[in-house]
């Protein structure tokens, strides 16, 4: 192509990009790329096309010490401790040295910073290691190895088999046939089974040596980056030629090349482009309930003790001027200053003395407590996975006191609840049920496959009569039924280590597959009109006259096969609905294959049903005509090809019903039901099917029979008449809403108390815009009303909100959602819009990277460390080896850390009130200068955990008590020894009215007292608990000793003004009574309201009562009760997650490896249809 047929080129392209279609792309053109900027900030500009460096951490070098401190500022207390810092630094108030304050403040920031930062190096770490990662370049027309934050839009790649993709690619061709691609996408969602992508073929011809892709220069403009990770809509501009692109000709990031040697691609997205990561959602600062109620609570200390220095001070002012000629060796008012002047330098000397009513050690206690339940976390052996070797973690310390506060639980499905792994486990042939129907695995004999040279040895099946029965012969059905699995289906084979490795759209066709190659029906290969099976050791070869694919809508798939005789026969399997719609009149073992499909729908078995017919050859050879025609044709071919295919599927013959189990991961329904009794509300989100969703939902007992399901139309409807009650159209109706939903008299999704909800990601986009398209609309009505109602703006959102909030008042009336084919952004959307609108906790729970969105949008987020990669667990604040111990996570660990940290509150704050209150009695005088359950019995009755939920420990409410308690405690502390000391003298004669000797008096009786209140809050009397009141004790006298000694005095008598005080005093017996009467008379108000409370009240918060103990027979059985299915509507246990197999390929020929044949080869039809290595394991075979 000539310069001007280039630029023409170039103009013709440039102007397709669209306001949609904004990304531009030249293959080999990196310098292209890296030059074109774009505004950023300001007069600042950025690169438009990033690099394919990732980071995930939060800090650098450079922005780490503000960033911290702007985050650690954010505790008001923190801000307070520095203005008390600021303040004792000038000399006219300073009471204190300056870094009496700023010592301990650097220390606690320096904790909290030291954490945060140990936390980010394990970021950085696998950030370094992600980055670092080699890859194949093609520079110039050679390979060359680059790491993976060297590539650049535009560049060339080359992977190989095992492969990650390092970043978002155009495939351009790989070595398989047509340039199909397989991919992995656990990382991504967590699904093992693969998937594949196809090469256009201008692309599979064209480009596929080193000289070809050196001088590929063609340019994709499509879409910008986005998180949609299943569409993708392009186009490619080469040679004067227009190509469309699709999701099928896309490798997304984080996927792995599997059943492929090599393939080659071009980088559309890179790094924070890339699809993957635009799902991985941003940070978000997570600060607990419990904080976020400290903060506001020390704003309401901060206004306490700003009224007080401002009574104290003017206090002082007035009693200064009252008693100046009495006492003027006080120097009460100096000449220099005027009375004013001098109470505002007492307001602010006050505001130094009493800033022990919000003690540094209040959080540097808080900080070291979250850390040491930390440990226990990271040291629970109940948590530890023997078989990975994996314990839990919690990496964070911050949120300990959250994980027992949750009320809602969004999971992840894939990897999550289930291992993704399908077995085969029951069959109903001819209307006889086949597996272990008592149920008791232990007692019943396995299957010995033996006999079979094709077992894979990894098929666990409880009935040997089945075997006996298909070795023998006697019984045509069953040859029929394992024939039909054998045949029906679109899984390729190849040879892999001297075995056949079978490659499904699903996991479920690989295991009937599979299962049937158990049984003797192999299925060894297969050509773009042939397939080739071994029946019992004889191999035969069937002509594939047709396949009628699987969707979601068919629900079931056909095959139409001839065989050697010129017999045409049509082989069907899909959901038992379908199936027996299109059954033929009184078709035998109708009714007995119902029942089998009953009692494997109560054992929550996937289900599938098997039927065939034959098909006259006049009738085929018309039908095929107008299949043929139907195929070709431009408009309605979907519709046309579904009627024929509904025309040929009829009269079938019932064979039976297969049974597989989706294997659940170890424990998951005993903990979802537990997790339930606790009051704890499941959602799971997952991205699939809707049938197999409900299936599991089933399966691990979030469902269960006697639940009405209720899906997205009936919400819409429900909406609407929310609507028309004009209950989302008011202010003052929007608190009303969940009244309204719960009290309605109709018959619908309002009035039922017993029911789940389903809904899909499409009703979720519809919802979505449907809210953003209303908005616009008023946002535009309400410019034009402005004039008119200056309060119209505030109805427009007021209307929206209700319309969100009635959304989420009905989702969350439901006993159980699940939200299926749901993408990252839409997890995450559904969490952020409960949390919104519902004042609750919430916990997300993954093991993908799909996940991590969700897992930083709820308050908590869990990562699963499975076998499926580690990006949710990076991006987690705790990761658990398996599902089941989020149980223990939350009833054990959460209950326990919600309770210590509210005891620890409530003690602290009161005897931090006790003793401040006292300086404020002595300035009258001065002049104004529970038994709790274990963890055992935490997880057995799992409503012990509603108290985190309802936030009973720690409220305004428990605040203000532990005020009012401080206060009379003050009372108590400041006038007892006041009037006991009162011009009175010791035994020897020794005065103790001084104030020294009254403030130490006063300072003992408070420690002592403070640390009863510590022993009444004790749950187990331990070792480590004893010797804590004995060395704290211990430590008070040995420091009271230590600061009135008179070495400390002589040293900065300035300082240590208390010299030999303690001495004196403690030699005094009236001392000792009056500390003893002190503390009694304040101890006994505090242990008879306890005994009242305890004797009157039916259950203290937190405890276990004799009943609930009693009650856990009951529980128990309960549980096992709970799935039993005795309803009289028949539920279907139909659950496939295949949504579109292979056929598509296989009747092209697109997939089969064209291989040449060896010299001397046998001119066996049967042999030239296999590949060379299918072919030498069959040989070795038979």
């Amino acid at each position: 192509m000539n310069t001007s047929e280039s630029s023409n080129s170039n103009t013709f392209e440039t102007c397709q990009l669209t306001k949609d279609h904004t990304w531009e792309v030249k293959a080999n053109n990196r310098r292209y790329h890296t030059q074109i900027k774009v505004p950023s900030f300001l007069c600042f500009k950025k690169r438009k096309y990033a690099g394919n460096e990732i980071k995930t951490s939060k800090y650098n070098v450079i922005t780490f010490l503000p960033r911290n401190l702007f985050e650690q500022f954010q505790r008001i207390a923190n801000f307070y401790y520095l203005l008390i810092c600021i303040l004792q630094a000038v000399p006219a108030i300073a009471t204190l040295p300056w870094y009496t304050t700023m010592i301990p403040l650097t220390f606690v920031l320096g904790i909290t910073a030291v954490k945060d930062i140990s936390d980010d190096i394990a970021r950085h770490k696998s950030d370094r290691e992600i980055n670092n990662r080699p890859c194949d370049v093609l520079v110039g027309k050679s390979i060359t190895v680059a790491k993976w934050r060297e590539l650049q839009v535009g560049d060339v790649v080359c992977l190989k088999k095992d492969d990650f993709v390092p970043a978002d690619l155009f495939l351009l061709s790989s070595s398989e046939p047509n340039s199909l691609c397989y991919v992995e996408t656990a990382e991504i969602d967590g699904e093992t089974n693969l998937k594949y992508r196809q090469a256009l073929s201008v692309t599979h011809k064209e480009v596929n040596t080193m000289d070809q892709l050196a001088q590929f220069n063609g340019r994709i403009i499509c879409e910008k980056p986005n998180c949609d990770l299943h569409s993708f809509t392009g186009t490619l501009f080469w040679k004067n030629q227009e190509f469309s692109l699709g999701n099928e000709q896309i490798l997304l990031r984080g996927c792995r090349i599997r059943n492929t040697e090599k393939c080659y691609g071009v980088v559309l997205f890179a790094g924070v482009d890339t699809k993957i990561m635009k799902n991985s959602g941003k940070y978000i600062l997570k600060r607990t309930r419990i904080e976020h109620l400290m903060n506001r609570v020390v704003l309401l200390i901060l206004l306490i003790l700003a009224g007080l220095a401002f009574c104290l001070a003017v206090g002082g002012a007035i009693w200064g001027v009252k008693f100046e000629k009495k006492v003027p060796y006080f120097d009460l008012v100096p000449d220099a200053f005027s009375p004013g002047y001098e109470g505002f330098l007492s307001f602010w000397g006050y505001v130094i003395i009493l800033n022990s009513i919000l003690p540094m050690s209040l959080y540097v206690t808080f900080e070291l407590l979250h850390i040491a339940q930390s440990f226990f976390i990271n040291w629970d052996m109940k948590m530890y996975c023997v078989e990975r070797d994996c314990p839990a973690k919690a990496r964070t310390t911050t949120l300990n006191e959250e994980l027992g506060q949750i009320k809602y639980i969004f999971s992840d499905k894939t990897g999550t609840l289930t291992q993704n792994i399908m077995a085969f486990k029951k069959c109903s042939v001819s209307g006889q049920i086949y597996g272990n129907q008592f149920g008791d695995v232990n007692r019943a004999k396995v299957v010995d496959f033996s006999w079979n040279t094709f077992a894979d040895g990894k098929l666990t099946f409880h009935d040997s009569s089945l075997v006996e029965l298909i070795r023998s012969g006697g019984d045509p059905g069953v040859h029929e039924f394992f024939k039909l699995l054998a045949v029906c289906h679109t899984v390729m084979v190849e040879a892999k280590d001297g075995q056949l490795a079978y490659q499904a759209a699903s996991p479920d066709e690989e295991a009937l597959v599979t299962a049937a190659r158990n049984f003797g029906y192999v299925f060894l290969s297969r050509t773009q009109d042939t397939i080739t099976i071994s029946e019992l050791g004889v191999q035969r070869t069937y002509t594939v006259l047709a396949i009628l694919d699987f969707n979601s809508c068919r629900k079931r798939m056909s095959v139409i096969l001839e065989d050697s005789e010129g017999k045409i026969k049509l082989y069907s399997k899909g959901a038992d609905a379908v199936i027996y719609e299109r059954l033929c009149p009184n078709c035998p073992h109708k009714e007995s294959t119902q029942m089998a499909l009953d009692y494997f729908a109560a054992q929550t078995l996937r289900t599938l049903c098997l039927a065939y017919k034959e098909v006259d050859e006049s009738y085929f050879k018309d039908w095929n005509q107008r299949q043929h025609k139907a195929s070709v044709v431009l408009q309605n071919r979907g519709r046309l090809l579904e009627e024929l295919y509904e025309e040929i599927e009829t009269d079938l013959v019932l064979i039976g019903a297969t049974a597989i189990e989706d294997k659940l991961q170890d424990g998951v329904p005993e903990t979802i039901q537990n997790l339930k009794e606790a009051d704890i509300k499941i959602w799971v989100l997952t991205g699939d099917k809707k049938e197999t969703a409900v299936n599991i939902g089933y399966s691990c007992k979030l469902l269960s029979d006697r639940m009405v399901l209720f899906d997205g139309h009936d919400i819409s409807k429900t909406l609407e008449k929310l609507q028309k009650d004009n209950y989302t159209y008011k202010e003052n109706n929007i608190a009303t809403i969940s009244g309204a939903i719960s009290n309605s008299e109709q018959p619908d999704m309002l009035s039922c108390s017993n029911k789940a909800l389903i809904i899909t990601g499409s009703f979720l986009d519809k919802f979505i815009k449907r809210l953003k398209r209303s908005k616009r609309k008023k946002q535009c009505c309400w410019r034009l009303r402005t004039a008119i109602n200056p309060q119209s703006r505030e109805d427009v959102d007021c209307e929206e909100e209700a319309h969100e909030r009635a959304f989420v008042e009905l989702a969350c009336q439901c006993k159980a959602v699940i939200c299926c084919r749901v993408t990252p952004n839409q997890k995450a959307m559904v969490v952020q819009l409960v949390k919104k609108y519902k004042s609750a906790i919430t916990l997300a729970i993954g093991d993908g990277a799909n996940d991590v969105n969700m897992l930083k949008t709820a308050h908590i987020g869990v990562g699963i460390s499975g076998q499926e990669g580690t990006q949710a667990v990076l991006s987690s604040d705790y990761s658990l080896a398996q599902f089941r111990y989020l149980e223990r996570l939350l009833l054990v660990h959460g209950r326990w850390s919600y309770l210590r940290i509210c005891k620890f509150l409530r003690y602290f704050l009161y005897k931090t009130f006790a003793f401040s209150f006292v300086q404020i009695w002595f300035a009258f005088f001065s002049g104004f200068s529970g038994l709790d359950v274990g963890d055992y019995l935490s997880i057995k009755h799992p409503k012990l955990y509603k108290i985190g939920q309802r936030n009973e420990l720690f409220n305004y409410r428990i605040f203000l008590i532990i005020l009012f308690h401080g206060l009379l405690s003050s009372l108590v502390f400041f006038f007892i020894p006041y009037g006991a000391f009162l011009e009175i003298a010791g035994k020897d004669g020794t005065a103790v009215s001084d104030y020294q000797s009254l403030s130490t008096t006063i300072g003992t009786a408070v420690v002592l007292s403070v640390n009863v209140e510590v022993m009444l809050e004790i749950s187990y009397w331990t070792i480590p608990s004893t010797l804590s009141i004995i060395i704290s004790l211990g430590l008070y006298f040995c420091l009271t000793f230590l600061t009135q000694s008179s070495f400390l005095s002589q040293l900065k008598p300035d300082m240590f003004q208390f010299q030999g005080a303690a001495l004196n005093i403690f030699k005094q017996p009236y001392v000792w009574l009056t500390i003893l009467l002190t503390v009694a008379v304040n101890f006994i108000p505090s242990i008879t309201i306890r005994l009242i409370c305890g004797v009157f009240s039916s259950k203290g918060v937190g405890r276990a009562t004799y009943e609930d103990l009693n009650k856990g027979q009951q529980i128990s059985n309960n549980k096992a009760n709970h799935f039993n299915r005795d309803s009289s509507h028949r539920r279907s246990a139909y659950a496939f997650s295949q949504d579109k197999g292979y056929a598509d390929l296989i009747t092209s020929g697109a997939s089969i490896r064209k291989k040449r044949p060896a010299s001397g080869a046998n001119t066996n039809s049967n042999a030239q249809s296999m590949p060379e290595g299918e072919k030498g394991v069959l040989q070795e075979r038979l």
